[in-house]
């Protein structure tokens, strides 16, 4: 394998619990709230499928359909779509639900895989061209840079800044020809069969990682080093 390509959440980084992620909005904006009150919210939003990374919705209601359908294809689409299953959940104050959209962008809200510096690493010391290939509404970038990850990419091909969101071939060729390299040299690290399984129409090989959270995910992406060979 000449290219390694790898989706962001649930393969490399893994976004804070949706307790964790309201908790810190809270203390932010100085509202309280009691612990029975906010574990009931937090379970309401995690429902709901509020938080980017986290659970889809249990139900997706029918005016959001048609922007989740399409929700990574613009950073506008995918905080509209986000935003409007927040607020299908009651807060304190209005203002919480684009506070927590903003927070899930920040770097504290999310968190390496135990073994993706250890991955990562190996394949730049065996001249393995490295892209992160996301099916995102905003610039993953900062991320990577504050934990470490950035000198270790060569490409971010992220589905907002292109239009097209994956399964679409069109994004993992846009990722090949960014990296100089051939799709059947080129292997596709993920853990959205659906979505990231769309690689292989255009050769690449896939393989796929679970979803969990991180400590309970030790070292799946060590596998990646002997699959590349």
């Amino acid at each position: 394998m000449a290219a390694v390509l790898f989706d962001f959440s649930g393969t490399l980084f893994r976004v804070e619990s949706t307790e964790s992620w309201l908790r810190a909005v809270l203390d932010d904006s100085g509202i309280l709230l009691s612990e029975p009150e906010l574990e009931r919210a937090a379970q309401a939003l995690e429902a709901a499928g509020a938080l980017p990374g986290g659970a889809e919705p249990r139900q997706l209601p029918g005016e959001l359909a048609g922007a989740w359908a399409v929700r990574d294809k613009s950073a506008r689409l995918h905080r509209a779509a986000y935003t409007g299953l927040s607020r299908r959940v009651p807060l304190p104050d209005p203002a919480l639900h684009d506070a927590l959209y903003e927070r899930h962008m920040t770097p504290a809200a999310w968190s390496p895989y135990p073994d993706a510096v250890e991955v990562l690493r190996a394949l730049r010391e065996r001249g393995v061209a490295v892209g992160v290939v996301s099916n995102i509404g905003w610039d993953l970038r900062p991320v990577f840079r504050a934990h470490g990850l950035d000198p270790f990419v060569d490409a971010y091909v992220l589905s907002y800044e292109h239009g097209v969101q994956k399964p679409d071939p069109r994004l993992f060729s846009v990722a090949c020809e960014a990296l100089g390299v051939d799709p059947a040299r080129t292997l596709m690290v993920g853990d959205n069969r659906a979505a990231d399984g769309g690689a292989t129409a255009l050769g690449c090989r896939v393989h796929f990682v679970d979803h969990l959270p991180a400590h309970l995910r030790p070292d799946a992406l060590l596998p990646v080093l002997d699959l590349v060979g």
